[in-house]
């Protein structure tokens, strides 16, 4: 027996034809329960916490719409991308791949990257793909140079030098650290592109026998080397973790600790496996980690932190969650804690962040900002950099004094729910100048094989009318 909650639209996981879908609590967990008219019934986990469950839509803010869309509506959502005219969210993220290829061949790999693997993106092509994001954001909030591994693009250099020629505000750049560890000079050359630049490092595990799971080696010794040479020009950079069930997933604590120690470290974001691309060693049945899941762990094994501490991002609440922490001194505070949370759903409000001297900490914390402390400034404003928290004013605190925790779910054609995807705020851009969102890239748009699928799915599927719309709304 099951209690019904909601209802949405998914995609049938063998096929990836849009299908109806039942969202309902059974056994205090949650499921998607679809039927698809050719292969039938199926279930899949998508919460293991009913009730914060249910808070999330309470973090829905309005939608903020990109300058322009590039697609018109015409099969419907996931079919249309993008951005289609019903997308409800502006790029927060536009990821630019600059290259198929990489220097490693990960079992785990959305972008099924390899050394001999596709192709490296022109100039050209990647001028078109810059070009193609400032007219869709203006001042773009982040672009993540990726890949494929960027750092192995011939003309990676100019690359970096196109991007900050532009007015994005923050850029980052998503690598493996294999060339930040081995080429000397390589991590004082990128350290020049800062302010406003960070190294996003991949960084899955400790354990030997994980990253041969995840990555195909170990590669421990390389991450050392990558983030003592990040730590020797001060350059910010934020840790990535792929999460597997049974792998690696009881490390989250350990690797949150490790980075909190860490001066160049901004932050850890957590990423349960997409099943896209390459997954050679994952099991869809058995191997699956909710974002519920993923919370509770960092909960269970980060002892500083309490449920108040990790909360769902209001752009896109059902796929991602956050928390903040400031560091000081050479001590960590919670600062998530203290947001009234309907300050969170109204980007016009200020000095919304409420701090009550009910003991030494938020004394302290109040303290902070309002006499200021003795921490030089860093690179930018504090607040600048905290995604979807309300302004902190400080003079005296900078990017530095800021850490931060991502969970962020790339839903895949298992746990495909329409509502959050049209709420994508991670988005890839291509050399024709679609930007497509991150998920629905990695289903229907990457691979030759995979767009024939897609021509064959929306051939099945009613040609949305303008006209007609027009006439059954009179």
């Amino acid at each position: 027996m099951y209690t019904y909650y909601d209802y949405t639209q998914s995609l049938c996981p063998e096929c990836l034809r849009r299908i109806e879908a039942k969202i309902v609590f059974q056994d205090d967990k949650v499921w998607m329960r679809k039927r698809c008219p050719e292969h039938g019934l199926s279930r899949v986990l998508i919460a293991t916490d009913v009730e914060y469950y249910k808070r999330i839509r309470n973090y829905n803010k309005a939608s903020e719409y990109p300058n322009r869309f590039h697609t018109p509506v015409t099969w419907g959502c996931p079919f249309d991308c993008g951005l289609c005219a019903d997308h409800e969210q502006h790029s927060c993220l536009t990821v630019l791949e600059i290259t198929d290829r990489c220097n490693l061949s990960c079992p785990t790999c959305y972008a099924n990257s390899a050394p001999n693997y596709g192709d490296h993106r022109t100039l050209a092509e990647v001028k078109r793909m810059l070009d193609a994001v400032v007219r869709s954001e203006t001042e773009p909030d982040v672009v993540q140079i990726s890949g494929g591994e960027p750092t192995i693009h011939p003309d990676f250099w100019a690359i970096m030098e196109m991007c900050k020629e532009r007015p994005i505000k923050h850029l980052m750049l998503n690598t493996n650290g294999l060339r930040i560890a081995n080429d000397p000079g390589f991590a004082e050359r990128l350290a020049t592109y800062q302010p406003d630049f960070e190294v996003y490092l991949q960084f899955d595990s400790f354990r030997p026998a994980v990253l041969s799971c995840l990555r195909g080696k170990d590669l421990t010794r390389t991450r050392e080397k990558a983030i003592a040479n990040l730590n020797r020009v001060g350059l910010s950079t934020t840790l990535v973790c792929t999460l597997q069930r049974g792998q690696n997933d009881d490390e989250m604590g350990t690797i949150i600790e490790y980075a909190l120690k860490q001066d160049c470290i901004r932050g850890v974001t957590f990423q349960p496996t997409q099943v896209a691309g390459r997954t050679e060693n994952f099991n869809p049945a058995t191997d699956r980690l909710t974002p519920t899941e993923v919370r509770q762990r960092i909960l269970d094994q980060t002892p500083i932190l309490n449920p108040d501490d990790l909360i769902p991002v209001p752009c896109n609440p059902d796929a991602l969650t956050m928390g903040y922490m400031l560091k000081l001194e050479g001590e960590v505070f919670p600062l998530t804690r203290h947001v009234n949370p309907a300050a969170l759903l109204d980007s016009t409000t200020a000095n919304t962040i409420v701090y009550e001297q009910q003991d030494a900490v938020h004394a302290q914390l109040l303290g902070l900002f309002s006499t200021g402390c003795s921490v030089d400034v860093a690179q930018e404003g504090f607040h600048e950099l905290m995604c979807c928290l309300p302004p902190v004013k400080s003079e005296s605190l900078g990017y530095g004094n800021l850490f931060r925790i991502i969970i962020m779910n790339f839903m895949d054609a298992y746990d495909f729910d329409v509502r959050s995807v049209k709420k994508s705020c991670v988005h890839m851009v291509q050399p024709n100048g679609h930007i497509i969102p991150f998920e629905t890239m990695n289903m229907f748009y990457r691979t030759e094989l995979q767009r024939a699928n897609l021509a064959t799915l929306r051939a099945e599927v009613p040609v949305f009318s303008k006209e007609k719309f027009l006439q059954n709304e009179l």
